[in-house]
């Protein structure tokens, strides 16, 4: 390859790079997204109050948790780590800790914001499931990895029908806030069932793999 063959593939992909990342921010400022970067408690409870979080219900995700899913077998456990592996998950556990409903992001599409109800999955409590059932994160695991706030207050599950853990963050915007108020009204079909959603940030989970 000449010297002027090799100056033009460089510049051609250069272009590419710079068109994709033009088209990746561009994209995001469509979906409501920002980028991605590590937050202080004062800024999640900030945008926890913008997104209608109960303080007392809301907890930061360890960044362990990131450790834990990939020390589970990648040629076993696949599609369930990926899954478990989104910024936007609303998981449902019944009162014997199984997963009973769970829905991420990547599952639901949408355009230009995520259709959580484009299967009318939030119709019936508990939601019906989008994204396949597993017992990689049984919900003792979640307890373990979420981290609770100045004002967050413990509770039992014991006495709870089900509980229901959202993924959310600052970095996904009004798609979190959409997310949010989709569980919140699901909650109302919860009639007779004692239900308690737990709200957990995932910012600086993924600050700290960026």
């Amino acid at each position: 390859m000449s010297k002027q063959q090799i100056n033009k593939l460089i510049l051609l992909v250069l272009v590419i790079s710079i068109t994709l990342t033009a088209c990746t921010n561009f994209v995001l400022r469509i979906y409501g997204m920002k980028s991605i970067k590590a937050v202080n408690e004062k800024t999640i409870l900030k945008y926890g109050a913008k997104y209608q979080i109960p303080q007392e219900d809301s907890y930061e995700m360890d960044t362990a948790y990131m450790t834990y899913l990939f020390s589970r077998d990648t040629s076993v456990y696949p599609s369930e780590i990926k899954n478990h592996y989104q910024p936007l998950q609303a998981l449902y556990y019944n009162k014997s800790g199984e997963l009973v409903s769970f829905l991420v992001n990547c599952d639901v599409g949408g355009f230009p914001n995520l259709a959580w109800d484009r299967y009318g999955s939030f119709t019936t409590f508990p939601p019906k499931p989008v994204t396949p059932l597993d017992s990689l994160v049984p919900v003792d695991m979640q307890f373990k990895y979420l981290r609770p706030l100045a004002k967050t207050k413990t509770f039992s599950a014991d006495s709870l029908d089900y509980v229901v853990i959202v993924y959310w963050s600052r970095f996904m915007g009004r798609q979190s806030k959409r997310l949010i108020h989709f569980v919140q009204e699901n909650k109302k079909l919860a009639a007779g069932k004692n239900v308690k959603i737990i709200y957990a940030n995932t910012d600086n989970l993924f600050a700290r793999e960026e």
